[in-house]
């Protein structure tokens, strides 16, 4: 069975973590602070911020923002549950919109329609790891300056919606010559076992509001509401007579750990000149096997302003149903190759619908739903292995559609 997307874990991630824990120190502690460190020298960001989870990371950055019932935040309806789950979580009301019929991105046009006096965040999501075009959401928040209602000092001290970019699939991508994490306000990454560069399950935030805003302070001020609000995290109360601290906030438990870290440490390094090429090599098989078929719709990996992060491969069928397309992935499986579906889309979760949301209000996010399957793009995935997932998709589409 070829698989969708296993971790890479070699003997240099066994021995890191190995290393970590004959150390004693497990939780968070210098192993986060140095990968912290060195994702913002990465990306070109001055403060990152490890967690638990991406999704830790986008609930954080609402709540500090100040986001609330009687707010709305705007989020593609084409995204994981996660995205609309912690607007949700802070009591305010996540806003669908469609997103491109190209790219999967949320569409600029979409954004513009659905802004008013309420609009606090606007979360875009960069679908697969291709970047959204942020330049243009940049331009339609200023331009939406003069509806914005500022109700704390953050917002005031911004004077605008806040872009919080769900980064969570993007790491090592580029737009107009910014690496991921340098597009938005505050980005935030998912490190999930089965992402480009995972810590098995973590995430982090990427500090970059302007001035006035201080992001270091931030970064402090976040870390303390990530560990229950104390003011203290372990390897300060360990120093010599330090064990004193306070508890500021009913803060929250989402802090990443020392063990997670250090397998993030490891892909780090091998990232850019290693993880990503070969990602790519897969993503350039794939385009050029497909290209040649007039039912393949391929996805964009680059263009003249950014290059993705190579993390999906969403290969669309032209022409055909939903259950066509369900169809063609059960034949897939049945030769051994796994796929997926990348997502269900929101509006369809039996949560949001019994909230009335409608697919129907959205019908490029649909469509490219509908017609939507996963090809596995992941380090250890060979050539050879790459040439049977290929033939198993032709075989089955053509039996499908014959």
């Amino acid at each position: 069975m070829i698989n969708f997307a296993p971790p890479r874990i070699d003997e240099k991630t066994i021995d890191a973590v190995s290393e970590t824990l004959r150390s004693g120190w497990i939780t968070t502690g210098p192993k986060t602070k140095l990968l912290e460190k060195k994702i913002s020298e990465y990306c070109g960001g001055s403060q990152t911020l490890c967690l638990n989870s991406a999704t830790a990371g986008l609930e954080l950055a609402l709540r500090w923002f100040g986001v609330g019932p009687g707010d709305e935040v705007i989020v593609p309806a084409y995204t994981y549950a996660a995205t609309a789950n912690v607007v949700i979580h802070c009591g305010a009301t996540p806003v669908l919109v469609d997103v491109n019929q190209d790219d999967f991105c949320i569409s600029a046009s979409s954004i513009e329609r659905a802004i008013t006096a309420k609009t606090k965040v606007i979360m875009p999501v960069d679908f697969g790891g291709l970047p959204c075009d942020y330049d243009t959401i940049v331009t339609i928040v200023e331009t939406a300056k003069n509806v914005f209602h500022p109700a704390n000092e953050h917002q005031k001290k911004l004077g605008r919606i806040l872009i919080l970019s769900d980064a969570a699939h993007s790491l090592g991508a580029i737009y107009k010559g910014k690496n991921a994490g340098m597009f938005a306000d505050i980005s935030v990454f998912s490190f999930h076992a089965v992402k480009n560069l995972t810590t098995a399950e973590g995430g982090a935030m990427l500090f970059n509001l302007p001035e006035p805003f201080n992001n270091a302070a931030i970064y402090k001020e976040l870390s303390i509401t990530s560990l229950h609000g104390q003011t203290k995290d372990a390897m300060a109360k360990m120093q010599k007579g330090n064990w004193k601290y306070d508890i500021v906030e009913a803060g929250f438990k989402c802090n990443m750990t020392d063990l997670a870290a250090t397998i993030g440490l490891v892909e780090l390094e091998r990232y850019k000149d290693d993880t990503l090429p070969k990602r790519k090599a897969i993503v350039d098989a794939y385009h050029s096997f497909f290209s040649v078929y007039e039912w393949a719709e391929l996805p964009i990996s680059k263009d003249a302003e950014r290059e993705s992060s190579y993390h999906l491969f969403p290969l669309r069928i032209k022409n055909i149903t939903e259950e066509q397309r369900d169809a063609i992935i059960q034949k897939i499986f049945d030769r051994d190759v796994a796929v997926n579906v990348h997502f269900i889309p929101v509006p369809m979760m039996s949560f949001y619908r019994n909230m009335g949301y409608k697919i129907t209000d959205y019908p490029v996010t649909y469509d490219n739903f509908s017609r939507e399957i996963s090809l596995p793009v992941y380090y250890d995935l060979t050539m050879d292995e790459v040439a049977i997932v290929t033939k198993a998709v032709k075989d089955s589409v053509t039996e499908v559609l014959k």
